[in-house]
């Protein structure tokens, strides 16, 4: 089994600082994570394999700073790491962004699950995952809350709804995107820290693409364009309101930040 999770590495706080020019994120030098959700894909990637054995390739597109990341999922069993990056994928919005990972699977051979975590703490679309099967023109089921089944055939998912639960099969190739409740991610292994030691991950740049079309990467393959983008208000403060006349103090709160008229 060939197994690829998609991983991205997100700002690990609040203090972000925005490219006012492009409207995106400044992620070189800045501290950073793995995405929480990706967490469980890896996890979901790690058990596959331990059932049906083979590869777990993770691959993310990013700066280079992502190696470190990398160093972290070696540690969690994963066997191997791809970095997408260059200067030609900064400012891709969704789609710009699922096309490079897509491509970049394409380059690295064939995958026969292609595992996402549900979204992303700094984009909260949920739409990658989708978008990049879409551009390999493969099945996929997003929000899959259980493997009920898998062998090396065709995998069988869950997804639990607000109402109604629901049972899909797939054959491969295929990707699923997963829900934070799907599993417990496991920790780093100080053992396979020491056995991954010196382990480097591959680096694909916009050469290394199958597709050479400059028009479908970074922010020239945006079509979509963020008008404005700022970090959180640290000065916000809450206000506990108490005693009688409750809707009163709210009210002239309200008024006072002039966000309602009366007198």
């Amino acid at each position: 089994m060939n197994i690829v999770v998609c991983i991205k590495q997100v700002p690990a706080n609040d203090k972000v600082e925005i490219d006012k020019e492009s409207g995106t994120l400044k992620r070189m030098g800045a501290e950073s994570k793995i995405n929480p959700y990706d967490l469980f894909a890896i996890e979901t990637a790690l058990q596959i394999k331990e059932k049906l054995g083979g590869v777990v390739t993770a691959i993310t597109m990013g700066p280079s700073q992502c190696a470190e990341m990398m160093k972290d999922v070696f540690s969690m069993g994963v066997d191997k790491g791809v970095i997408i990056s260059d200067k030609k994928f900064a400012g891709a919005d969704v789609l710009a962004t699922s096309y490079t990972l897509s491509q970049g699977i394409s380059a690295i051979g064939k995958a026969d699950v292609i595992i996402c975590g549900k979204q992303t703490t700094d984009g909260d679309t949920a739409q990658v995952g989708p978008s990049i099967a879409e551009h390999l023109h493969i099945p996929h089921i997003a929000w899959v809350n259980e493997i009920v089944d898998i062998n090396e055939r065709e995998i069988v998912v869950r997804q639990n709804f607000e109402s109604f639960s629901q049972v899909s099969k797939m054959e491969y190739p295929a990707l699923i995107t997963v829900e934070k409740d799907i599993n417990v991610p496991r920790l780093p292994s100080y053992k396979l820290m020491k056995e991954s030691k010196g382990k480097e991950p591959i680096f694909l740049s916009f050469e290394d693409m199958p597709d050479k079309d400059l028009s479908r990467y970074g922010l020239v393959g945006s079509p979509t364009v963020v008008e404005k983008i700022f970090p959180p208000n640290p000065d916000i403060k809450q206000v506990y309101i108490e005693g009688e006349n409750k809707d009163k103090q709210i009210f002239d709160i309200l008024k006072e930040k002039k966000f309602v008229q009366g007198v």
